[in-house]
This record gives structure tokens, C-alpha cells and sequence, in this order.
């Protein structure tokens, strides 16, 4: 099963990766992870591709996709691969495409872990750090035993500036720009398939299993 994985930050995307990667065998492939192991194995694209990240720029699509099309080539993703953070424009879901045409092979689903935005606010500027022993915590999920102060040591909690109203508003604004057009894309393909990530983890992924089963 050839799988992409998206969904804002907070939708809980990392641990449905987790679980479907558990149960199907299929390797988890994020960008990050590519373009490490083709620096680690010292290929010529991951060469170049270190060249951009240590100048601070973006890595060229038309180096990316190379970086792709070496990882798909890997024997553990001959029963296929679920990708994550890859694509991220339409430009690079064309080349996908067209890469996977030349391998002889096709996407299977586009899983998409829909959860609305005022419930990702909560979720995202809830989390609370303990700054002397590193317990993270969230006021309504996992809430420490006294409001305010970390379980392990009694140290006041605090909120990370990542995690602040008008950051996470920002972030989510700029993901939102990033992934309609990808989701229209692969909605007019046929692709997309839209999972209530508000649920409990399980029945999220069991609503994810439901559809993987009919690739089984």
C-alpha cells in the first residue's frame, strides 16, 4: 500500500504514523528522514542536498524528488511507504506522480487526519513544560495533579512560546495555505480520504484501518 499522511499541527498525525507503520509493515518516510540518510550514505543527491541545508536554503525540487525516488527504491518499500511532510505543492505532487508512473506503481490513498482549527488552538496552547526536570503536561488532556505545578518536583510550570495563542494561530494560518491546494489536488484525483482525527486516538485509527483493509 502506497500511503501519503497529512494533517495540521496537533491533528495527531506522528501517532497514527506509529500505529499504521505497527500493523502494515510499510515504512514511515518523512522528509527530514530522507534527506539524513541519503547525507549519511554520502549519495551524489545527498551531497548536493546538504550543500543547500548548510547555506540555510531550501532544497530544490528537482533535488528532493531525487532524494524520493532513491528511497522508494529501497527493498523495505517494496510493499509500499507512507509518506509524511512529502509533498508539500502541487509542483512536487505532479512530480510524485509522475515518478511513481515510471516505477510502475500508483498511490493508494491520500489519509488526511481532519481536525478543526479551534480544537488544534486547544490542543496546541494547552501544552505546559516543567523548566527544571522537563515534564510536559496539557491543562486539559493530562493536567498535573495541582493546576500550575509540575507533579516530579514542584517547580511552577511554563508555557513555551512555540505554544502561545498568536504562534500557534500563525502556524496553523500558514499550514492551512500550505495543504488546500494539496487537498484539492488530491481530492480531484481520487485519491484523498478525510478521518475525523477529533475522536480518541483508537477510533481514529480505527476508522484509518477500516479503509487499509480494502487494500488487503
Amino acid at each position: 500500500m502506497n500511503l501519503i499522511l497529512m494533517g495540521l499541527p496537533g491533528a495527531g498525525k506522528g501517532t497514527q504514523a506509529e500505529k499504521i507503520v505497527e500493523k502494515y509493515q510499510i515504512p514511515h518516510i518523512s522528509t527530514g528522514d530522507m534527506f539524513r540518510l541519503a547525507i549519511k550514505e554520502g549519495t551524489d543527491l545527498g551531497k548536493k542536498a546538504k550543500a543547500f541545508m548548510d547555506q540555510g536554503d531550501l532544497v530544490p525540487d528537482e533535488v528532493t524528488i531525487g532524494i524520493v525516488r532513491e528511497r522508494l527504491s529501497k527493498a523495505d518499500c517494496k510493499s509500499g511507504f507512507l509518506l509524511d511532510g512529502f509533498p508539500r505543492t502541487i509542483a512536487q505532487a505532479e512530480s510524485l506522480e509522475n515518478l511513481l508512473q515510471e516505477m510502475e506503481r500508483s498511490l493508494d490513498f491520500v489519509l488526511h487526519v481532519d481536525v478543526p482549527q479551534e480544537q488544534l488552538m486547544e490542543r496546541l496552547t494547552g501544552r505546559r513544560i516543567c523548566p527544571t526536570c522537563g515534564a510536559t503536561y496539557h491543562v486539559v488532556f493530562n493536567p498535573p495533579k495541582q493546576d500550575g505545578i509540575c507533579d516530579n518536583d514542584g517547580t511552577e510550570l511554563i508555557q513555551r512560546e512555540d505554544d502561545s495563542e498568536e504562534t500557534v494561530a500563525r502556524r496553523l494560518e500558514v499550514n492551512v495555505k500550505q495543504t488546500q491546494p494539496m487537498l484539492d489536488f488530491y481530492h480531484d484525483k481520487g485519491y484523498l480520504v478525510s478521518i475525523n482525527g477529533s475522536q480518541d486516538i483508537d477510533k481514529v485509527f480505527e476508522d484509518i484501518d477500516q479503509k487499509l483493509q480494502t487494500l488487503v
